[in-house]
């Protein structure tokens, strides 16, 4: 059985982020739609980006002033002609997914393609159409949303480790790229997250899904979307750089402690 209170953080409504405008793709579930929710209560008006558009239009219903945009991130030119007019205070790039577990010698290249479009090509497609505005303004910030898998490797991770170490070299390169323009840069780097993540990489095997967090005291999307609201609202001069986040029951991106179901 899992320990302790599950419940998601109470959101607070301080208004800190009142005037601001906050992109965040893949809003439409899991990690997404908790930023999104917890960036609006702090009084940002949040641009959700998704693919999914009844979800999109049902969150959009629930926070107000929010804008849905239906939106794939690996085609750079929808990117650029949807983002590139708005002037974007805080984006998270955060559409992300892994599929299958399969070794290297037995992968799917089509499956690769998607990953890696989405993890990699899709959060470079939104810095390009939102770091000038950033630039041109002298302000910004950009919570880049990476993982566990990006630091450690792990059996049957390949493609999807390698896609969340290249977003953690892009958090590294940006601090160079920006570093001179007042825009903040921060990588929020999770481990087991109770989300759709492993239904979508099962490719809807809801069973086999559960059993990755089974026994397990895993963390809440809402325990992710608290740590960017965190960062977001420092002062402006405090730059809140590398945050690793792990469930207490992970030693590693392959260590879990498992209690009786």
């Amino acid at each position: 059985m899992e320990s302790g209170d599950r419940r998601p953080y109470p959101l607070a409504t301080m208004g800190n982020l009142a005037g601001k405008l906050a992109l965040v793709t893949g809003a439409s579930s899991g990690i997404g739609e908790a930023i999104a929710r917890v960036l609006a209560a702090e009084g940002a008006k949040v641009v959700l980006a998704a693919r999914n558009k009844a979800k999109l239009t049902k969150l959009q219903a629930e926070l107000a002033g929010s804008i849905a945009l239906e939106l794939d991130v690996r085609d750079a030119a929808a990117v650029q002609r949807a983002l590139e007019p708005l002037a974007i205070d805080i984006a998270v790039p955060n559409a992300g997914l892994a599929r299958g577990v399969d070794p290297v010698q037995k992968g799917s290249p089509e499956d690769w393609a998607e990953v890696l479009d989405t993890n990699v090509k899709g959060v470079l497609h939104v810095l390009r159409a939102v770091t000038p505005g950033m630039i041109a303004r002298k302000r910004g910030d950009v919570v880049l949303i990476g993982s566990v898998a990006g630091r450690q490797a792990y059996p049957g991770g390949n493609v999807y480790c390698a896609s969340k170490a290249a977003v953690r070299s892009l958090y590294e390169s940006l601090r160079y790229d920006l570093h001179d323009t007042g825009i903040r840069v921060s990588t929020v780097d999770p481990g087991m997250v109770r989300t759709p993540f492993s239904d979508v990489r099962f490719k809807g095997d809801t069973e086999r899904a559960a059993k990755v967090y089974a026994g397990v005291d895993h963390l809440l999307a809402e325990d992710i979307a608290d740590i960017v609201r965190f960062i977001v609202t420092r002062p402006a001069r405090v730059n809140i750089g590398e945050v690793v986040v792990w469930s207490k029951d992970q030693a590693s991106a392959m260590q879990v402690a498992r209690r009786p179901v």
